[in-house]
Parts: C-alpha cells; sequence; structure tokens
C-alpha cells in the first residue's frame, strides 16, 4: 500500500512559521522591502497566484471592509471566490477565506508546510527565497490554498504600502485604492504624494484602477499620472460629504462591480438571462455577510455588578481605527446611532509609529474619559504613560493600565459609576486582545 505522508497539526506549523522574521512585530524602519522572495517561492510552488482572477485593494483605511464587500457580492453572483487578508483579530485562519469561511486548520497546515518546505530549498540553495519573511510565507500559503481549491476569484488585501508589498506578485484586473492619509511614513513617504506613489503600485498594464480620490487631490493626481502612463482607466466614486463609511466603502464596491459588469461579467447560473453583475448585488444579505470583526463592530456590554449600581447592560463599539480621518469618521457614524448617547469612555492603544497627538485631538472632541493601554501583539506598543503624558498635557481625563483585559475593568468601572458607552480602539490588535472578554460580557 501506498505510504499516505502525515501532515503536521496546525499548530505545529505555526511554530515552525513563528521562527522566521514577522515584520509586523518589528519596527517599520527597519523593515525589509523586495518582492524577490516571494517570487522565488511562487515560482518554486509552481505559481499558484497565476491560477486565479484577482482584485487587489490598498488604501490607509477600509482595505479590508472593501475586500469583504467584493468578495461577499461576487459569491452571491455565483463565482467561486477567496478573500486574502491582514491583520488577524482573534486567530490567523482568519486572514484566508474560501467560500465565504476561514480556512479550515488542515487545509492552512497542508499549505504552509508547502510553503515553508520551498523555504527551506531555498535556503539550501541560497536563492532569493532565502529571505522569505513571516508574511510573505502566509502570503504565500494563501495562493497555495485559493488554487488547491479552485477558485476563480480573489479578493487581495495588501498588507503595506502597494508597490513592494507580498502580494503584488499578483495581477490584479482591478487595483482599488480606497483613500490615503499619512501613515507608515518612515517607510512609504512623509507626504501624501508619496504614499500615493507606493500605494498605487499595485496598478499594472491593462488593469482599471478605482478610487475614492479626486483627480483634483494631491495624492489623486498621482494616481491618475501614474495610470496615464500605463494607459490604464480611472474610475472614480461620487458620494455626499457626510456619506457613513459603510454607504462610501459601498459606493467603492458598487462601482467596481458595475464596471466587471459591463465588460462582460455575469451571475453564474444563470444561463438563460445571463444577468450582468452590478452594485444591485449589494443587498442587505451581501452587507449582513461582509462584517469584520472589529469593524465598527457592537455590542450590548454587561457591566460587573457595582456597589450603587445594579448590574447593567451598556453599548460598546470595537474599531480599530488608528488614524486620526479615519476615528473622526467613526466617531461620527457612532453618534448618529440613536442607542448611543452620553458619555464616552475610551480604551485606546496606539503602535508607537501613529500620529498619537492627531489621533488625540479628534477622541478629545468626543470622548469623556481615556483608560490607555498597550496592545503587545504588534509588538511596537506606544507605553501607556507616555499617553498619559500626552493626553494630560491636551487636557484629556485619562489613566494608564498596560494590560488590556484590566483596561477593559477600569473602563467598565468608570461607565458603571459615571453611565455613558464604551468605545475600544486604536489598533486591531487591541480588539483582538479584548473581543473574548467583550462577547463573554455581551448581553
Amino acid at each position: 500500500m501506498p505510504i499516505v505522508p502525515q501532515h503536521q497539526s496546525l499548530p505545529d506549523v505555526l511554530s515552525r512559521l513563528d521562527r522566521l522574521t514577522n515584520w509586523e512585530r518589528k519596527p517599520r524602519g527597519e523593515m525589509r522591502v523586495g518582492l524577490e522572495p516571494m517570487l522565488d517561492l511562487m515560482q518554486r510552488l509552481g505559481n499558484p497566484h497565476q491560477s486565479f482572477r484577482a482584485i487587489h485593494v490598498a488604501g490607509t483605511k477600509g482595505k479590508g471592509s472593501v475586500c469583504a464587500l467584493v468578495a461577499a457580492a461576487l459569491l452571491r453572483a455565483g463565482w467561486r471566490v477567496g478573500r486574502y487578508a491582514s491583520p488577524h483579530v482573534d486567530h490567523v485562519n482568519e486572514r484566508i477565506s474560501v467560500l465565504g469561511r476561514e480556512v479550515e486548520d488542515n487545509r492552512l497546515a497542508e499549505a504552509l508546510e508547502k510553503v515553508l518546505d520551498s523555504y527551506e530549498v531555498a535556503k539550501r540553495e541560497a536563492t532569493p527565497g532565502e529571505d522569505a519573511t513571516w508574511f510573505d510565507v502566509i502570503t504565500a500559503a494563501a495562493f497555495v490554498v485559493f488554487r488547491d481549491a479552485g477558485l476563480d476569484w480573489a479578493v487581495v488585501e495588501v498588507g503595506l504600502g502597494g508597490r513592494l508589498d507580498s502580494t503584488n506578485v499578483v495581477f490584479g484586473e482591478v487595483a482599488i485604492v480606497t483613500n490615503i492619509e499619512l501613515e507608515h511614513t518612515e517607510i512609504l513617504g512623509n507626504t501624501r504624494e508619496a504614499i500615493a506613489g507606493e500605494k498605487v503600485g499595485i496598478l499594472k498594464p491593462g488593469a482599471m484602477l478605482v478610487t475614492t480620490l479626486p483627480a483634483t487631490d494631491g495624492a489623486g493626481r498621482v494616481l491618475q499620472q501614474r495610470a496615464a502612463e500605463l494607459g490604464c482607466r480611472v474610475f472614480r466614486t461620487d458620494f455626499a460629504d457626510d456619506a457613513t463609511i459603510a454607504d462610501r466603502n459601498a459606493a467603492l464596491v458598487g462601482l467596481v462591480l458595475d464596471h466587471l459588469g459591463q465588460q462582460g461579467e455575469r451571475v453564474r447560473g444563470e444561463a438563460e438571462t445571463r444577468t450582468p453583475i452590478g452594485a444591485w448585488l449589494l443587498d442587505q444579505a451581501v452587507r449582513d455577510n461582509a462584517r469584520l470583526p472589529g469593524r465598527m463592530e457592537r455590542f450590548d456590554f454587561r457591566l460587573p455588578p457595582a456597589s450603587t449600581t445594579a448590574r447593567r447592560v451598556v453599548p460598546m463599539v470595537m474599531d480599530g481605527a488608528h488614524v486620526p480621518f479615519n476615528i473622526e469618521a467613526v466617531l461620527r457614524d457612532i453618534t448618529r446611532s440613536s442607542d448611543v448617547s452620553g458619555k464616552c469612555v475610551a480604551i485606546v492603544a496606539l503602535a508607537s509609529d501613529k500620529d498619537a497627538e492627531g489621533f488625540l485631538t479628534v477622541l478629545s472632541r468626543s470622548v469623556a474619559y481615556i483608560v490607555f493601554t498597550e496592545a503587545s501583539g504588534s509588538g511596537r506598543s506606544h507605553p501607556a504613560h507616555e499617553l498619559v503624558t500626552l493626553a494630560t498635557s491636551m487636557g484629556i481625563a485619562c489613566e494608564a493600565e498596560p494590560d488590556p483585559r484590566n483596561a477593559l475593568d477600569r473602563a467598565s468601572t468608570k461607565v458603571s459609576e459615571d453611565g455613558g458607552w464604551l468605545l475600544a480602539t486604536g489598533s486591531l490588535y487591541l480588539v483582538g486582545a479584548l473581543r473574548g472578554a467583550v462577547l463573554e460580557g455581551a448581553g
């Protein structure tokens, strides 16, 4: 009888993977950039990134939500679709979805083994793949999973930047740039225009570019110029200035779907009508299927018993916003909700490379009290006591509690005493550190 190869369990494979350099947990200024290691791995694996059609998404914020919405719509249209995202909130499987579901442990373990074996060969042969990082390997594994699942489309979220990101080995028939603000300036540049040049690096000849940025905007002009150099068409969204984050994302995705439909893409399983895909696919069911953890995620949180109050349930919102313009939009959308009122007590963690002063300036307009903590998952957390020093100088009432779970307890006590609602923000790593406890305390 033939010998069936025995694959390692996912925890064992992840332990092997974690020996590689993980730039998500390192200072950004030290990052190695370049596609050569990724291209070497792809060739050794049989070029899995060429086995599916791709939609590639870059931008400062909203990438994950846009990817999820595109994938949900294409699934609704009958296509076999996968989605690749980063970072994860609770567990690594979240990064890779197949047909709307997180990849199973055994599938992910098998794909990671294949990639890690190729990496080991590259090390022995001293080819560029020997410099592959943690993110290179998990990205390559996603493409192996997509190939082995026989997918039609993959919706791929950029990890950081675009031009030199590990994901940029794919050819995105549609390149989406959601928006551009100052972020990761030590890697991408210290102006919006410089950052735009990096993010539009995902655009390739023969693709189309879809963005929210007008041609009159400085960063938008950079996108337009690059598209003109490559001979690519550019499509821009049109929405009201006060549109919600969800409505802006839907407008962007609807534009993508409409143009794919105009290019001849049809709903599968409707041989008689051959209905073009389009924005009409974005009904409430599709939007609900596209919801992601830590993106405007709402809970009814049950406060612990207090000596002076009965056990109560208060609204809690978790959102990984970490740049000023995005937290401003998040707060604007939250305050439109009729059932969220009163004082806001926030739990905040920020990475050391974020614009803490700008972020706190926005928060100070809406938040009564902040408990600063540290999201150790990033490895780059801004010390809580330093954030307290900054916030205090800005006149913000606050305290420091480095442990996220204890910070949640402190914030809960504050709301229990003074009333109001809870907000956890500043980092998806913070969301990941708190979400289990929040789910346990949800009403």
